[in-house]
């Protein structure tokens, strides 16, 4: 149909100004001034009253005299007062010219008689001075309070509801947006699988009360940073096709007690209008841990919330379709009670992808990418072991931005191989001055490193050696292993720790000295050694756990604690040890592949390799 032209819309609209009656003109006046209207009069009358009554006083102070008593007495004694008018130890005493004094006698002193012996007309007065003025004047005030509160909360719109420190703040995502779905979680197909049922029963409920069934009311999701938490609770409300609640854990807790537990009472009565819908509780940890006696205020406050949220959840309406999805890396330290059957039922690991996760991850990210030909995604997942979902996000993306600044037209594998070392370690720092001196004992050390790696059995390959500079470290030497494990065995920690002490040995075959640039290291491989000794049972110590509770205390006596330490040290020697051993064997291929490493700054494990085992 075609549409009209604008200028005829505009001669045709009505004028819903001049069309509104008088009446409804005056009525939506009335309502929108007329309360501030009365709060200004209540106002102007209360300052009315508080300046006559300033004025009544000062005039009535100017016009009556001090006197002391004696001096009344002594008036009153000479017939020179007509009245006097008594109120308390308050005497108000009138000349016969019509002067009034005023004066206090003593606790407890008589002069009731005294006057009227002197013929003196006595009045006794039991009303407090402006005693119905200050009551007047009182209500005024409370009226004119209450009447600036209503105002204020009418103006922010806050009519019959929580005041602002107490609202929640969660952030409400509706349905009408466009939605994450399943098919843009790549991964966590487990994940997926499980939470299906939760999508199911908020699209049809009916099926599930039919049956007797109760659905889960909460749903906890364990996993690491970057693991997909936040991003698969949203594409479980996506495929249900309802509203979604964002808040962390931390949004909750104030420093004003009871704040807390308000906002969580907003929240859930918030979702129950809008259900079914679905509340996302960040770091649940940060106002879920376990309660203590400790009494301090902050821990008063996280408390009340905690519970509120328990009583929350287990007042849910069997008929509300609210379900509560909470995201913690820290299960361990959650309360009980938060974890038991009817609040937070199941329990949803997330890890990080395996290899096939991790193709499914970058196939989606790269749908909007060009990339080159010859590069193949499957090859960049095996690179990649370890990464997280948001990891490699931000692979592809460092690579987009790399190939978009050199003016290419797709991402190359020069670009996914900078960008793995970006997300490991940092951007290249070239513009660091560095001397040739310590360029040499960077490159040795990152060499030395590599040939241990490389010489020790169960080790994993080496995929790049590096002398330049990246963030924190001043080179670098990049492992990759061939494929995803899970277990790991003994042997193979003690390569993992030779091959860390390589770097320093390095410098003490070469150079006859040692520095500071081992200090990553050596926390490195003492982090696997205590927990070799402390976890894994792999010491002399035997199959003994001993490793800290949620607050990093061990309860173990200076003895054990000894023990520990010593044996940890063993370890570590014993990798040292044999770290010197394969250098010393084979410097010369050490002093080669350094001196070629000093040149090119940059060398991959393909050519790593060739030098090391060329005849």
């Amino acid at each position: 149909m075609e549409m009209p032209p604008k200028e005829n819309q505009k001669t045709t609209k009505p004028d819903t100004h001049n069309s509104t009656p008088k009446t409804t003109r005056k009525r939506s006046f009335a309502a929108r001034y007329g309360l501030p209207i009365a709060l200004i009069i209540v106002g102007v009358l209360l300052l009315g009253i508080v300046g006559a009554r300033f004025v009544s006083l000062s005039a009535g102070r100017a016009a009556v005299q001090e006197q002391s008593i004696s001096a009344v007495l002594n008036m009153a004694d000479q017939h020179q007062l007509k009245s006097v008018s008594l109120n308390g130890n308050d005497v108000t005493a009138t000349s016969v010219t019509g002067q009034q004094y005023h004066t206090v006698k003593e606790e407890g002193q008589a002069v009731t008689e005294l006057f009227r012996r002197d013929k003196v007309d006595v009045s006794i007065d039991t009303n407090q001075p402006g005693q119905w003025l200050q009551g007047v004047m009182g209500l005024l005030f409370v009226l004119l309070i209450v009447g600036l509160t209503f105002l204020y909360m009418r103006r922010n719109g806050l009519g019959g509801q929580a005041m602002p420190f107490a609202r929640s703040k969660a952030r409400r995502f509706s349905e009408s947006r466009p939605a994450v779905m399943f098919k843009d979680v790549a991964g966590v197909e487990e994940a997926k699988a499980e939470l299906q049922e939760i999508v199911e029963f908020l699209k049809n409920p009916e099926r599930f009360t039919a049956m007797g069934a109760r659905t889960p009311k909460g749903v906890l999701l364990v996993g690491g940073p970057g693991t997909g938490k936040t991003l698969i609770s949203r594409a479980v409300a996506g495929e249900a096709g309802v509203s979604f609640y964002s808040v962390s854990g931390s949004e909750f807790v104030e420093m004003f007690v009871g704040v807390g537990a308000a906002r969580v009472r907003d929240l859930f009565k918030e979702a129950k209008d809008h259900s079914p819908c679905i509340i996302f509780i960040d770091e649940i940890d940060a106002v879920g841990r376990q309660r203590t006696n400790s009494g301090t205020g902050g821990n008063d406050e996280r408390e009340q919330t905690l519970n509120q949220l328990l009583v929350e959840m287990d007042g849910f309406d069997k008929h509300a379709n609210v379900v509560v999805i909470a995201a913690t890396n820290r299960p361990d330290v959650l309360d009980q009670a938060l974890l038991r059957p009817g609040r937070f039922d199941r329990r949803v690991m997330l890890d990080n992808p395996d290899i096939r996760g991790r193709q499914a991850i970058l196939e989606v990210h790269a749908a909007d990418k060009p990339i080159a030909e010859g590069v193949t995604l499957t090859e960049l997942a095996r690179q990649t072991a370890g990464f997280s979902g948001a990891d490699l996000a931000n692979l592809l993306n460092e690579a987009a931005l790399l190939a978009a600044r050199k003016g290419q037209n797709a991402i190359g594998k020069f670009e996914l191989e900078e960008a793995i070392l970006r997300v490991m370690a940092g951007p290249e720092r070239k513009s660091r001055m560095i001397t040739e001196a310590e360029k040499a004992i960077i490159a040795y050390h990152e060499v030395g490193h590599a040939i241990v790696m490389r010489s020790m059995p169960n080790a994993d390959p080496v995929q790049k050696v590096s002398a330049i500079a990246r963030g924190m470290a001043l080179g670098i030497t990049v492992q990759s292993p061939s494929e995803d494990r899970y277990l790991m065995r003994r042997s193979e920690l003690i390569s993992k720790l030779a091959g860390a002490m390589g770097g320093r040995a390095a410098e003490e075959i070469i150079f006859g000295d040692i520095t500071t640039g081992a200090s990553q290291d050596i926390e490195y491989v003492t982090g696997i050694a205590r927990r070799m000794v402390c976890e894994f049972g792999m010491s002399p110590l035997g199959n003994v756990s001993l490793k800290a509770d949620a607050d990093g205390n061990m309860s173990m006596g200076a003895e054990m604690a000894s023990r520990i330490d010593k044996e940890v040290s063993a370890l570590i020697a014993q990798a040292y040890e044999t770290a010197l051993k394969v250098l010393r064997e084979k410097q010369d291929k050490l002093m080669l592949i350094s001196e070629h490493l000093i040149q090119v700054e940059t060398i991959d494990g393909d050519e790593l390799d060739r030098m090391l085992f060329a005849a």
